[in-house]
């Protein structure tokens, strides 16, 4: 195994960037299973910046589970290893260096403003193809969909006019071309 992943990733040990990735995880759906996937990088110190579960397969009772996680690529290596022991496992893959993939977020955000702001606000809403999807006198919440870089930036130009709240789904991902997972 070690093999496969030192040809995928060009293993370099003296590489140590730390760089994001985004893992997904293919896992029995029952009871644990998460816990165990979210204990293996909490209790080794491992940060998760985005999470997303759900089930995939309810014949063969399967959840595919995506962590967005940062390290260096000998970290990402060990983890992977790591994910592949745990029982409820059955496949681990890192999307970001196996190829190309798509990636989307959502994310609902709340911003107040009034006059110019607001203007500002929607503008900037129709530029980024974010949709109102519930609006007072005083406030919008716009619907945003698309890469999390995408997300992000919009994000930081609703901060100066008035953001008051966002929710964030995490990351969604899959692999490009007809292997599935």
């Amino acid at each position: 195994m070690t093999e496969a992943f030192d040809i995928v990733y060009g293993v370099n040990p003296e590489k140590s960037l730390e760089e994001r990735h985004i893992l997904a995880i293919l896992v029995d759906n029952e009871f644990g299973a998460l816990n165990r996937v979210v204990g293996l990088f909490s209790a080794r110190g491992y940060n998760i910046e985005a999470l997303t579960v759900a089930e995939v397969d309810p014949k063969k009772n399967l959840s595919r589970i995506t962590v967005v996680t940062r390290g260096a690529q000998q970290t990402i290596i060990h983890i992977m290893h790591l994910l592949e022991r745990l029982v409820p496992v059955h496949k681990v893959h890192d999307l970001t260096v196996e190829g190309p993939h798509v990636e989307r977020e959502l994310a609902l955000v709340k911003v107040s403003g009034k006059g110019e702001n607001r203007v500002e606000a929607l503008r900037i809403a129709d530029i980024f193809r974010a949709r109102s999807v519930d609006a007072t006198i005083e406030s919008f919440i716009f619907e945003i969909t698309g890469a999390s870089s995408k997300v992000d930036a919009f994000i930081d130009l609703m901060r100066p006019l008035g953001l008051l709240e966002i929710a964030r789904t995490g990351a969604a991902a899959m692999a490009r071309g007809k292997q599935g997972l």
